[in-house]
This record gives C-alpha cells, sequence and structure tokens, in this order.
C-alpha cells in the first residue's frame, strides 16, 4: 500500500465525485489533504471531518475561484503557507454540451479557463518546489475526451486535448528532479471514459427523454455508443490509480495519459 505520511495533497474539486473519491484513497494512505471545490459551510464541514476520519492527520479546505488567475494564485500561496504541495491532482472541471456553432463565448472562456488554464496555473506554483524537494506528484484528471472527440463539446475536447499536451511538456521538464529512493517528479492524465458523477446528469437526462424517463435506459445508451464493456466506472476506482500513481515506485511513469474507459479507445 502507498503510504503518504508527512505529504501534502491538494486536490481541486474534492468536495464530490472523481475528486472526493481520490481525496478519500490519499487521506487513507496518511496524506494531508487541502480540500478544494464549490460548496457550502455544511459541506465543506462534513468532507473534510471525513478524510480526517478516513486517515487523513489534517483536512481543511482552501477557497480559490479556478475562473480567476489572481485567486489561483491565492490558493496556492495559502497551500504553499500550510507546508506545500507535495501531490497536485487538478480535477476540477466544468462541461456545457451544444454545436459549436450555437456555443456561448462564456461557456467556450469559462471551459478553458477552469478545464486547462487553472492546471497551468496551479502547475507553475506547485512544481519548482515539488523539484526542490525531490518528490512531487502532478495528477491531471483529463478524459477520454482528451484522446478522441465527440460532437457537441467543442470547448470541453479542446481544453482536454489540451491538458493532455500542457502535462507532456511538464513531465519532460521534470524528469530527470529528485531519484528513485525520493521518487522523483511525475506529470500524468488520467483519462476517465463514463463515470458515475454528476458531470454526466444532463446527457444522462437528455437521454432519457427518448426512453420515456427511464434513466437506466438512459444509461444503457449512453454506453453503448462508446464504452464496449458496457460498464461506468466507479469514482474508487479512478482513485486507486491515482494513488499507485503517488507511490515512489512510480518515479519512472510520467507524460503518459492513461484511459480507464473501458475499452472505448482501443476502438
Amino acid at each position: 500500500m502507498t503510504e503518504l505520511s508527512g505529504k501534502t495533497a491538494l486536490v481541486t474539486g474534492s468536495v464530490q465525485g472523481i475528486g472526493l473519491a481520490i481525496a478519500e484513497a490519499l487521506a487513507r494512505a496518511g496524506a494531508r489533504i487541502a480540500v478544494h471545490g464549490l460548496a457550502g459551510d455544511a459541506q465543506i464541514h462534513e468532507t473534510c471531518t471525513h478524510l480526517r476520519k478516513s486517515g487523513s492527520p489534517q483536512a481543511e479546505f482552501f477557497a480559490g475561484n479556478l475562473r480567476n488567475p489572481d485567486r489561483i494564485a491565492e490558493l496556492m500561496d495559502a497551500v504553499a503557507a500550510w507546508g506545500g504541495v507535495d501531490i497536485l491532482v487538478n480535477n476540477a472541471g466544468i462541461q456545457q454540451t451544444g454545436p459549436l456553432a450555437e456555443m456561448p463565448r462564456v461557456a467556450w472562456d469559462d471551459i478553458l479557463a477552469v478545464n486547462l488554464s487553472a492546471a497551468f496555473h496551479t502547475m507553475q506554483a506547485a512544481l519548482p518546489l515539488m523539484a526542490a524537494r525531490g518528490y512531487g506528484r502532478v495528477i491531471n484528471i483529463a478524459s477520454v475526451h482528451g484522446l478522441v472527440a465527440s460532437v457537441h463539446k467543442a470547448p470541453y475536447v479542446a481544453a482536454k486535448h489540451g491538458l493532455i499536451g500542457l502535462s507532456k511538456v511538464a513531465a519532460l521538464e521534470y524528469a530527470a528532479a529528485g531519484d528513485p529512493a525520493k521518487g522523483g517528479v511525475t506529470v500524468n492524465c488520467i483519462c476517465p471514459g463514463w463515470t458515475e458523477t454528476a458531470i454526466l446528469d444532463p446527457q444522462i437526462a437528455a437521454r432519457a427523454v427518448a426512453h420515456g424517463g427511464d434513466r437506466d435506459a438512459a444509461v444503457a445508451d449512453l454506453l453503448s455508443a462508446k464504452q464496449p464493456s458496457l460498464r461506468m466506472s466507479a469514482p474508487a476506482e479512478i482513485a486507486a490509480l491515482a494513488l499507485w500513481l503517488c507511490a515512489p515506485l512510480a518515479h519512472n511513469l510520467t507524460g503518459a495519459a492513461i484511459p480507464v474507459d473501458g475499452g472505448w479507445t482501443a476502438q
């Protein structure tokens, strides 16, 4: 089992879904968790308490609007003052579907800001300290849509393709930092296919209309179109991979974009 005692992890968008599952996995391994996301006071308190009960010695919430580079800088400064980021998980993301010709300009700007630019800003702040320590992990939650395209998702596909490219550049620039004993500095992307998260709800609801409101039928239809396994992934499965990537023995796995997609990109 990966041991992360003494490490600090910032997981953006960690109050629900894949982000929360990753925070839970890192907490169980003993990491301190910097929680981040859109949530009210009650949810923040519940999440931090849950992560401490899961095994994290400390779990605190850090605010930061990822659409705004100045707020991101404040977020990273606050976490640096808390001890600095050993593990950075850029998980937060937003989505809006629609034809390219009809996509609102604000949707393009927001999706690129949150899903791509925010990762640039957090990595720029975190990676030099990781290199100085000889250990660091950046895990960017991209998407199968960082590897292939789908209609009606121009901003999302563009952002996720860009995130994979950004990660490869960072992986090359920091590949020689550290050593196997310390764990080195790695930058990788995880590319989930259809996963049981709230971001899919609008797409499932739209398909359910064609199936008389039957959500199970809508999910089956969604899977049959792309994912040969015909099974959703659970957030905990993505989290298990993220945890493994944090282990020192993963020091030579860097610059990768790892699909967890039931065979989607094998077609």
